[in-house]
């Protein structure tokens, strides 16, 4: 991750598996201040590529009955000794006792030595400040994933094709390696094949197909009708999902 001021840089990806484990601290609070809710980038995944910054926000919701004064900044812990922190995060008052309070991080994988191992499940410590002088501090108040990017291809031959024919469908399932700022196959995942007939609104599965160990997809199915057909990855807590976009066959 971001490699601050404050911390000596080895060097490389090296710099970041050199960072000391931040120290443990407990959860605690004083008077009745609680955090209800903690949302990270709208749906708790964030997914980082091999170039371009991606900024994203963590929000976190807080109760108390005198109101709630400010936040501190978030700090977010992942695998390999992975941690960032938010900026001060801005409060939005819901009601008289609720605010939502947001921070944003921005991350490049150009610049903050990403390692592969920091894929994977991050928390969200979070202290939340009330208008009493009450306070919550919470270790792990919410999750997130946060993944490697992901790419499908899809060809569908041959085209056209005669009804009742069988089509190939081949294609590759790649994933972005933040150590080489380069996409790799990513192997032995279940990806599902999917159709879209031509008019329809959406696509329906047709079967799961595992990738090769470098990634690579082929299977058949039969011609039935003009549409698209399309390779899906659902994702995991390392890898983001991602789906193909749809090759056009006519059927005659």
């Amino acid at each position: 991750m971001r490699i601050r001021a404050s911390a000596a840089v080895v060097g490389g990806a090296l710099a970041l598996s050199a960072l000391a484990v931040p120290a443990a601290q407990a959860s605690g609070s004083q008077g009745d201040t609680k955090i209800t809710k903690v949302v990270v980038d709208g749906d708790n995944k964030v997914s980082i590529g091999t170039s371009g910054a991606v900024t994203f926000k963590v929000s976190v919701t807080a109760t108390d009955d005198s109101g709630i004064k400010d936040a501190d900044s978030f700090d977010l812990f992942g695998p390999g000794y992975g941690v960032e922190s938010t900026g001060k995060p801005t409060c939005t008052r819901v009601n008289a006792t609720t605010s939502t309070c947001t921070g944003t991080v921005k991350i490049d994988p150009r610049v903050d030595y990403l390692l592969n191992k920091n894929a994977g499940t991050w928390y969200v410590d979070a202290w939340i400040n009330a208008d009493d002088e009450d306070y919550v501090w919470q270790e792990k108040a919410g999750s997130f994933w946060f993944q490697r990017a992901a790419k499908l291809t899809v060809n569908a031959a041959p085209e056209p094709v005669k009804k009742g024919r069988t089509l190939t469908v081949t294609g590759a399932l790649t994933r972005a390696n933040w150590e080489s700022l380069k996409y790799g196959g990513y192997g032995s995942q279940s990806v599902q094949l999917q159709f879209r007939k031509k008019g329809a609104g959406a696509y329906t599965t047709l079967k799961t197909v595992k990738a090769d160990s470098k990634g690579n997809l082929k299977t058949t199915t039969t011609a039935t009708a003009d549409g698209y057909y399309r390779f899906s990855f659902a994702g995991n807590s390392s890898t983001a999902a991602t789906s193909a976009a749809g090759d056009y066959v006519d059927v005659q």
